[in-house]
């Protein structure tokens, strides 16, 4: 199933895609689809959930690792972006007044789909409403003159995500890739994560309670490179989609 957030006249919904029409979902995500669809083409596509928070694994992948020069880390890095760091397709990244280096990040979304603590990895699945595109979007200059990454990484417009949740998908062995005007920038594959899917969601769940619509974002590969405004940016994953999202000044 392909699952997301619509606007129609200025209403926002959850839904239900199924080929070139969207199903309103009775009661959200979980919910049933009602009778009556809408064309996707007459809605405003949104960002596909609504977390509390979006928790973020750094130094995921092996080929960034090497790229960076970095041994592997023996446990997940995380930090956190907050829910105001969201927007969905097509919508237009801020560039901050205060940067001079804002970087993109394609990566792999991981939505939770219920209430988890103390997950095991063998459970983890369970607990996973489904996937999306991520750009965890970074002020490259500041996170390395703050020492710590809040404010590199908590700009509004910071976390693009979408098109919508795939429910089906396996995060083993995906190809992700991210295009700048047009240029591939970035491609890999899931199985170059360091700490897989499985893995994380276990070892966030036992540092802080994951909720429904919460988001994993599973770290960035190698390729990673500066943004400016007028940019076109598309994150695109095998089984997924493809995230576009333009760049303007603040």
């Amino acid at each position: 199933m392909r699952l997301g957030y619509f606007e129609r006249e200025g209403k926002a919904f959850a839904g239900l895609v199924s080929g070139d029409m969207v199903y309103p979902l009775r009661g959200g995500f979980g919910g049933r689809p009602e009778p009556e669809g809408y064309p996707l083409a007459a809605l405003k596509v949104l960002a596909p959930c609504r977390p509390s928070k979006i928790v973020c694994v750094g130094l995921n992948y092996r080929d960034h690792a090497r790229e960076l020069g970095y041994p592997f880390p023996e446990e997940p890095v995380l930090f956190l972006k907050p829910p105001t760091a969201v927007i969905g397709p097509e919508e237009a990244i801020r560039y901050p007044a205060v940067a001079r280096q804002v970087d993109y990040e394609a990566e792999l979304a991981v939505v939770i789909g219920k209430i988890a603590r103390h997950v095991r990895p063998e459970e983890a699945a369970a607990y996973i409403l489904g996937y999306t595109c991520a750009n965890d979007v970074t002020a490259r200059d500041l996170q390395k003159k703050d020492g710590q990454w809040t404010r590199a990484k908590s700009f509004d417009t910071f976390c693009p995500l979408g098109p919508f949740i795939v429910t089906a998908f396996d995060p083993s062995d995906a190809t992700i890739s991210l295009y700048l005007n047009g240029e591939r920038r970035q491609h890999s594959s899931t199985k170059e994560l360091i700490f897989d899917v499985a893995y994380l969601v276990s070892f966030i769940s036992a540092v802080m309670t994951l909720y429904p619509e919460d988001v994993i974002l599973t770290g960035t590969p190698s390729g990673v490179g500066p943004l400016k405004p007028g940019d076109s940016v598309v994150v695109e994953i095998e089984g997924i989609g493809k995230l576009r999202n333009h760049v303007v000044a603040a």
